[in-house]
Parts: C-alpha cells; structure tokens; sequence
C-alpha cells in the first residue's frame, strides 16, 4: 500500500483527490500544519507528501525546503497557483515531483499515483 501524508488547514479543498488516491490504493494521513507533519514523518513511513499552498505555520515549499533538509530523497507534491516559470523557480533544487493546482480533483490524484508508482516502482528494491 502506498503511504500519503496531506498537509492541510482545509482537507475539503482535497476530497476529489483524496477519493481518487483511495480508489487507487493510497492510504492517507493528515497533518493540518508543517509542524504536525514533521512529526508525523518521525512516527511513520510515507511514501509522498504533499503539502496545501499555504498552511497555518509556514507555505508548503517552506515546508518541502524542511523535509528536504531532513531527507533528501523524501517524495513530494506541492499545490501552487504559481505559473509554471514561477513555480520553478520558487521550488528549483527541491526535487518535487509534481505541482497541482489549487482545488485538484480527481484527475489530478490519478495523474500524482502514476507518477509516484513510477517513482516507487524505481525505488522499492532499496527499501
């Protein structure tokens, strides 16, 4: 099964995506700030993070700078409204997998479980 963990003041403005992750076999978890996530990746494994725009302590690419730090090869998704030249600048270095737009429905979950199953599928013989 493959480990999700939502970052989000506002888990609504995710349910279209959460539903097609479930659909796909993701598990989700939720934080509702940077600092409740941080501590939730030090309790249990995921497999991909993505983090809201802005979240109630810091933006979610300040969060992503945080858990890079920590772990370079963490897996995440962010969502911006940023243009894509923007978006690539203000992320550049992170290593994100994916930028998805504010409000992501369902399509938007399918596309990010490809994705990260190609990653996944890459990588699960080291883990």
């Amino acid at each position: 099964m493959t480990q999700l963990l939502f970052v989000t003041p506002d888990r609504s403005s995710f349910a279209d995506l959460s539903s097609a992750i479930k659909k796909q076999g993701g598990i989700i978890s939720w934080a509702a700030t940077g600092r409740q996530a941080r501590e939730a990746i030090c309790e249990t494994t995921v497999d991909l993070v993505l983090t809201d725009e802005r979240l109630d302590d810091m933006s979610g690419l300040e969060l992503i700078k945080q858990l890079v730090a920590d772990n370079p090869m963490i897996n995440c998704a962010a969502i911006s409204s940023l243009s894509k030249e923007a978006y690539h600048e203000a992320s550049e270095g992170l290593g994100i997998l994916m930028q998805l737009p504010p409000s992501p429905d369902g399509a938007d979950g399918e596309r990010l479980m490809a994705h990260l199953n190609q990653i996944l599928g890459l990588t699960k013989s080291d883990r």
